[in-house]
C-alpha cells in the first residue's frame, strides 16, 4: 500500500468503530494484591493454555523468588533452565540498561554495530563458522529444520519434497505446528492435525534403531536432546552421543543437537555434548542465552550448511537485534567468568549423592 494511502486507511478504520478505552489500570506500586486475586485475574482474562502451580510471584533475585505475600522460595525450576546465571544478574542487567538507552531494534533491514560483534563472539566461543540469530528456542528448532532440509536438497541431493528429519521419541522442542508434528506426546499434538510431513521417529537411546533408520537416503538430519527434559530428565547411556555422531557421519546425515535446555552450563559443562566430546553439525541454543532477561536463541553451523540459506529465505524482525545481542554476550560471559559450569558439576554431584541416600518413597 502506498504511504499516502496509509493515513486515509487508518482514518477510515477509526470512523467505523468506537475509540479504544479502558478503565483498567496496571497495579499501582505499593498496592497490596493477594495470590488469590492474581489467580482469579489470570483465569478470567487469560487463555487456559497453562495450569501453573498456585504461587503468585512478584520478584526474584539470584536463586530466590518471592510471592505477593512476601514468602520466599528457592527457585529449583529456574524458568525451565532460562536463568542459569540466577535471577536479575547485575552484569546482565547493566548490559541491558546500557544498550536499551542507545539502540534496541533496527530490524535486519539495516546493519547494526552490535550484531557482528555478537556473531563473532558466539561463533568463536562454540567453534562454528556462522550463527543465525533468533528469539525463542522453538524458533531455533524451526530454523535448524529449515537448514537441514535446504542442505538435504542442495548438498545431499535428496529429490525435491522428499527430505526427512528424524527425531527421538519423547522429544520436546516447543508447541508450533512443526514441533508438535515431531512429538510423541498426545497432550502436545492431539487435536491439532494435519501434521507436518517429512518427520520420522526413532526410539531415544537406541543406536541400533537409529542406524537402521538413517540408512534411508532421503534422511537429511537427526535432531536430538542430549538429555531429554520434558520427557522426565532422561539421561541416555554413556556413549550414546558418540554413537549418534558416528552413525550420522557414516550416513551423510546432519546431527542436530537441541541444547536449548541442556546447554550453557546446565549439566556441568558448557554444552551437554561436551561430556562425550562430540560436535553436532547444527547446534541450537536458547533459554539461558539471555540469562532470563530477554528472548534470545541461536543456531550455529558451518558454512556448507548455513550458506545454503539465501537472503530473504529466513529471518525474524527481532532476531539479532542490538539489545538481545548485548544481553546474550553478557550472559555468556557471566557463565565463563563465574565458572558456572564447574559450579553446576560440583553442586549436581552433591545433590545426587544426597538424593541417593534418602529412603525410597520418602518424597
Amino acid at each position: 500500500m502506498a504511504l499516502r494511502h496509509i493515513g486515509r486507511f487508518a482514518a477510515a478504520r477509526r470512523l467505523g468503530c468506537a475509540p479504544l478505552t479502558t478503565s483498567v489500570k496496571p497495579n499501582e506500586k505499593g498496592k497490596k494484591i493477594t495470590s488469590q486475586e492474581v489467580f482469579e485475574r489470570e483465569d478470567k482474562f487469560g487463555a487456559h493454555n497453562y495450569h501453573p502451580l498456585p504461587v503468585a510471584l512478584t520478584r526474584a533475585q539470584g536463586v530466590h523468588v518471592w510471592d505477593v505475600e512476601g514468602k520466599r522460595y528457592y527457585d529449583l525450576l529456574s524458568a525451565y533452565s532460562a536463568v542459569n546465571q540466577g535471577h536479575n544478574h547485575p552484569k546482565i542487567i547493566q548490559a541491558l540498561v546500557e544498550q536499551v538507552q542507545v539502540l534496541s531494534l533496527t530490524s535486519r533491514a539495516f546493519y547494526s554495530d552490535v550484531l557482528g560483534e555478537y556473531e563473532e563472539y558466539i561463533t568463536r566461543l562454540f567453534g562454528y563458522d556462522k550463527v543465525l540469530p533468533m528469539n525463542t528456542g522453538v524458533e531455533g528448532g524451526e530454523t535448524a529444520c529449515k537448514l537441514a532440509r535446504r542442505w538435504g536438497y542442495s548438498v545431499k541431493k535428496i529429490p525435491e519434497n522428499q527430505a526427512k528429519i528424524v527425531f527421538a521419541s519423547g522429544n520436546f522442542w516447543g508447541r508450533t505446528m512443526s514441533a508438535i508434528s515431531a512429538s510423541t506426546d498426545p497432550d502436545s499434538f492431539k487435536g491439532f492435525g494435519p501434521y507436518m510431513p517429512g518427520f520420522d521417529i526413532v526410539p531415544y537411546n537406541d543406536l541400533a534403531a537409529l542406524s537402521e533408520k538413517l540408512q534411508d537416503p532421503t534422511v537429511a538430519a537427526f535432531m536430538v536432546e542430549p538429555i531429554q527434559g520434558e520427557a522426565g530428565v532422561v539421561v541416555p547411556d554413556e556413549g550414546y552421543l558418540k554413537g549418534v555422531r558416528r552413525i550420522c557421519s557414516e550416513n551423510n546425515v546432519l546431527f542436530i543437537a537441541d541444547e536449548v535446555q541442556t546447554g550453557l552450563a546446565r549439566t556441568g559443562r558448557m554444552l551437554a555434548c561436551d561430556h562425550e566430546d562430540v560436535r553436532p553439525d547444527i547446534l541450537i541454543l536458547g533459554k539461558a542465552l539471555s540469562g532470563g532477561l530477554y528472548p534470545v536463541s541461536a543456531v550455529l553451523a558451518d558454512d556448507p550448511i548455513m550458506l545454503t540459506i539465501k537472503p530473504g529465505e529466513h529471518g525474524s524482525t527481532y532476531g539479532g537485534n542490538p539489545l538481545g545481542c548485548k544481553v546474550a554476550m553478557s550472559a555468556l560471559q557471566v557463565l565463563i567468568d563465574e565458572n558456572l559450569a564447574e559450579n553446576a558439576q560440583i553442586l549436581g554431584k552433591r545433590l545426587r549423592e544426597g538424593l541417593n541416600v534418602l529412603p525410597q518413597g520418602c518424597c
